[in-house]
């Protein structure tokens, strides 16, 4: 009997995996399996590699807004704050506890799209679909920090997959499922927009479009999203449209500047996509048919799915210079759960089983290698330093406690002063304290200045900062002040340190 030979001894366990994945009895245990232990080493990769320094504030901020359960915040819609609030209602306030939420999210998307990618593609197609979206940084490097761009990547994906098959099969239920999802993404965040307004104009493009616009299933969907949307359609206009205000503050642009942005936003995101499509292409050497039936796919059911993943990618290149909004590749983040049906669906294009043995497991060596190095990135980060409150936050908080103790037994409830120190402070300090950013109602709107008073407050600030004392002055907050150095060791290197500002305002009963 002829010996294995040693590349298909290592190729073996990729062969199992395969098998699994393409045995229907098998095959949704398997990908749960599969999907469970990807978030696992990601998360593992992600304390390792950020242990060196704190949560970014986009995430300490969120969680400060998950303590204050709303319709609406600030600055975006309320679907991140209410995923955290019910994550944190079971997990503690830890690093650790926040990136694994964070490759929960990426679960979940990989999940949907794997069944996504089961309505096109069977076999070996599938199973390649998976790990193509596996190698994609925005489902692992970039989805470590949760905040309102990583929260769409289950959403789109939910929103295309229930829309196709709403359009296919006319079903209410996945009509309802249609608008639910597309609500969700919206609430997710604004940009899902252009979302919604790709899969209308999918539809509209698609040639049964007669039969799909007299069945009830687009209306089923628009009522069901528009119901869903309600609440905070009527939080908007109670509080005068204020995240409106916010991303027309932060995002507004020239027509010429927001022009320039598209070349940017266009070859980010080939960037970004592009190993997993050059790995793919290499798995299948489509011929030039092929290759010009994923362009222009024959089928009107394939057309439909990538009109729906194109439009949503491409409509901003068009509509933001118009709007005068400067685009980012990284808002193309949630786009990407149709493309490997994009580039696979073809009945002209087949898999090369051994190439698809060889992907998996450089899909399997991937993270663990980058586990494997975790600790020295995190310790080169540590030596370029990093902003204040994404490496000293922890270390603030312990001595803002500290300094609290020393003065009252009244429960720390609250946390203001500057908004990157006093979100990241509040989240790391026991209690779950509400956090009073730049000691701005408008960014805080369930802040009571009265209960302040009455409760007391810690505020933290950088030293050299004159204006934070001043503010919270005109609130008549005020206290005894102690001024901290902090430096924050790794593997006893000291890391920069940085000077701040701690008062104490005591509770006046």
């Amino acid at each position: 009997m002829t010996e294995p030979s040693p590349s298909s001894r290592l190729l073996a366990p990729a062969e199992g995996l395969a098998a699994a994945l393409t045995d229907p009895a098998r095959r949704e245990r398997t990908v749960v399996a599969v999907l469970a232990g990807y978030v696992a080493i990601w998360t593992l990769y992600g304390v390792l590699a950020k242990s060196s320094q704190d949560l970014h504030v986009d995430m300490t901020e969120v969680a400060a807004w998950a303590r204050e359960l709303a319709l609406g915040y600030p600055k975006h819609p309320p679907l991140s704050a209410w995923i955290a609030a019910v994550w944190f209602a079971v997990f503690p306030a830890a690093d650790w506890a926040f990136y694994l939420l964070s490759m929960a999210v990426v679960g979940v998307a990989l999940w949907i799209a794997w069944h996504l990618a089961g309505d096109y593609l069977d076999g070996d197609k599938r199973v390649l679909a998976l790990v193509l979206l596996m190698l994609v940084p925005f489902f692992n490097f970039h989805a470590l920090k949760y905040n309102a761009n990583s929260v769409l990547l289950p959403m789109w994906a939910a929103a295309a997959l229930c829309f196709l098959r709403s359009y296919e099969r006319r079903s209410p239920l996945w009509a309802a499922l249609a608008g639910l999802a597309a609500a969700g993404a919206i609430l997710g965040k604004y940009w899902s927009v252009v979302l919604v307004l790709g899969l209308v104009l999918a539809a509209l493009i698609d040639s049964r479009r007669v039969a799909y616009f007299r069945s009830p299933a687009p209306y089923v969907t628009a009522a069901v999203g528009a119901l869903a949307l309600a609440p905070h359609l009527a939080w908007l206009a109670v509080n005068d449209f204020a995240p409106f205000a916010y991303a027309s503050a932060r995002g507004s642009a020239t027509f010429a500047s927001a022009l320039s942005a598209v070349g940017g936003y266009l070859a980010g995101s080939a960037g970004y996509a592009a190993l997993a499509v050059v790995l793919g292409l290499a798995a299948t050497r489509p011929s030039r048919l092929a290759a010009a039936d994923m362009l222009v796919p024959a089928t009107q059911e394939r057309r439909l799915a990538a009109m729906a993943f194109w439009l949503p990618l491409l409509l901003p290149v068009v509509c933001a210079p118009l709007a005068g909004v400067r685009i980012t590749s990284l808002w193309s983040m949630s786009a990407w759960a149709l493309m490997p049906v994009v580039l696979l669906s073809s009945p002209l294009v087949a898999v090369d089983h051994r190439a698809l043995l060889h992907l998996i497991a450089f899909a399997i060596a991937l993270p663990v290698a980058m586990v494997a190095v975790a600790p020295g990135i995190s310790y080169v980060i540590h030596r370029a330093g990093g902003q204040p409150a994404a490496v000293h936050s922890d270390l603030l908080a312990q001595r803002v406690a500290h300094e609290w103790r020393r003065r009252t037994d009244w429960p720390l409830r609250t946390v203001g002063g500057d908004a990157d120190l006093a979100y990241g402070v509040a989240f790391y300090l026991p209690g779950r304290p509400s956090a009073f950013p730049e000691f701005n109602r408008k960014a805080a709107p369930w802040i009571d200045v009265e209960r302040l008073r009455r409760e007391g407050m810690a505020i933290v600030c950088h030293a050299a900062d004159p204006t934070c004392p001043v503010a919270a002055s005109a609130y008549g907050l005020g206290g005894p002040r102690v001024d901290v150095e902090i430096s924050r060791s790794y593997f006893g290197v000291a890391g920069r340190s940085e000077r701040y500002a701690i008062i104490v305002v005591p509770p006046r009963p």
